[in-house]
């Protein structure tokens, strides 16, 4: 409720004084005093596991891969070889500006026994819908694969992670994932995928709260008003609107080691170019694969400070990174791959303005690799003081990026998501949008199998006895 009052308060100043807004330092909850520190440490973190992978290649050549994979995330956790029964240590991996997202830690696990969605305003407990709206910081996890096909957008409460290490668990339907004035979300390892519309009817948002919803976007993941949000190795795809989303004063997020693909309009940063709440917007997006089947926005910023950094970007169709409003774009040790198409060789786009407007814009690259005619537009001249010890960063090779995004997406199956629902259809004049096909082949969890095994902590093994017997008897049911 705090920082949703701090966000009223803020657009109602601006409100009353539209002339000298420059003047006001804005900062909201979650806003880091010094971005260019921040990026600093996820180079320094990258340079750390990436010395010691290259140290142990040579010293010893039986190391293990999985574990020194030279991403400081993975890294963090997979050197634990009892991972599996000290899962909370994945809530001090995060890196960048959305490192102080601790989800559910020191929380209970809960484990999510029924994947059924039908009811958004009295939720079953053992469905994944009970468990986020709870006040409490719970730890979610899943006892075997399981596609969770929503009714209704999945409104979270503050302070959970959806762990979903060791299955496959696939989140589809209506709405899809919305975090809403809340912080402390961590999402990890899930398939999110044929998001759609759905509202006009009520949905639970707390155990003491359900509220009339109006008709959704269609986003992946939607973060309104959300602050310390990590979402990391996740594969996302084919939603009717955006893949993730982060509006209306968010700030605080790491975007990290996920795949995407198969989309339109990927990552929105920024509700409007004059919303100025949103100039408090801090984002990192890191160790991501954006691959097959992309169009635009990966992302489109309007407003705040956003560090792309180490992501591999496959053969988009308009443009990689877009912008408008002014935001800060510090591009580092990226891989930009241009289309074969001569139009759209260039990885920025700036929109909704004229040169005269755009050159003062903070838009910087530094060691990104360019591939087949790639180019990135720099901009903001006068302004290279800013980056000035992001510049003391060695520049990552290509070999270094490979490493760094080789991983990307879920741990343990296929990157890509079943086509089921939504196929990407033209639209008037070569645009794209997604359109729903309604055809019979709509996904199931057996079209996918992990190759990882879940196990649990000693505290847990009798709970564990009982969902594996009720997975059994859901998979009887199922055929």
């Amino acid at each position: 409720m705090t920082q949703t009052t701090n966000i009223f308060l803020i657009s109602l100043i601006f409100h009353f004084f539209t002339h000298g807004t420059s003047m006001l330092n804005l900062t909201l909850p979650g806003q880091h005093p010094d971005p260019e520190s921040v990026a600093i440490q996820v180079h320094r973190k990258v340079n750390v596991s990436m010395g010691r992978r290259e140290m142990l290649t040579i010293s010893n050549k039986d190391f293990s891969t999985s574990c020194l994979t030279g991403n400081p995330i993975d890294d963090c956790w997979k050197c634990d070889t009892d991972w599996a029964n000290n899962r909370q240590r994945l809530a001090d991996c995060a890196i960048g500006f959305g490192q102080d997202a601790k989800g559910g830690k020191g929380g209970k696990f809960y484990i999510v026994t029924d994947s059924s969605d039908n009811d958004p305003v009295n939720p079953k407990p053992g469905t994944l819908r009970y468990a986020v709206i709870q006040n409490e910081p719970l730890w979610i996890v899943f006892p075997c694969n399981m596609m969770i096909k929503l009714s209704q957008e999945l409104i979270f409460n503050s302070f959970k992670t959806i762990d979903g290490r060791g299955a496959d668990v696939h989140i589809v339907g209506g709405g899809c994932i919305t975090l809403q004035y809340i912080s402390n979300v961590i999402i990890h390892n899930i398939h999110v995928h044929h998001c759609h519309p759905s509202g006009n009817t009520n949905v639970r948002s707390s155990p003491e709260h359900y509220g009339y919803r109006t008709l959704s976007d269609g986003d992946g993941i939607s973060i309104f008003g959300s602050r310390d949000i990590w979402i990391d190795h996740c594969t996302l795809s084919r939603c009717k609107d955006g893949l993730i989303d982060a509006v209306m004063g968010s700030t605080a997020i790491t975007i990290s080691n996920n795949h995407f693909s198969h989309h339109n309009e990927v990552m929105l940063l920024g509700h409007s170019d004059h919303y100025k709440p949103d100039s408090a917007m801090q984002v990192t997006i890191a160790f991501n694969h954006f691959g097959e089947q992309l169009v635009q926005r990966m992302p489109r910023c309007r407003l705040g400070y956003i560090h792309v950094v180490n992501n591999d970007f496959t053969r988009w169709e308009m443009y990689a990174i877009g912008g408008s409003g002014g935001p800060t774009i510090n591009s580092q040790g990226n891989r930009y791959t241009a289309p074969e198409d001569v139009d759209a060789k260039q990885v920025t786009k700036r929109l909704d303005s004229g040169d005269g407007e755009w050159t003062s814009w903070n838009w910087r690259s530094e060691g990104d690799v360019m591939v087949n005619g790639a180019f990135f537009v720099d901009s903001g001249g006068d302004s290279e003081g800013n980056f000035e010890k992001a510049y003391s960063i060695d520049p990552k090779a290509v070999d270094r990026i490979s490493v760094l995004t080789m991983s990307a997406g879920v741990l343990g199956v296929a990157r890509d998501n079943n086509l089921g629902m939504w196929t990407r259809a033209p639209n008037g004049g070569g645009d794209y949008s997604i359109s729903y096909s309604g055809g019979p082949e709509e996904y199931t969890d057996d079209m996918s199998h992990s190759t990882m095994l879940l196990t649990y902590s000693p505290t847990l093994t009798l709970v564990s006895i009982f969902v594996a017997l009720f997975c059994l008897l859901y998979h009887h049911v199922s055929l």
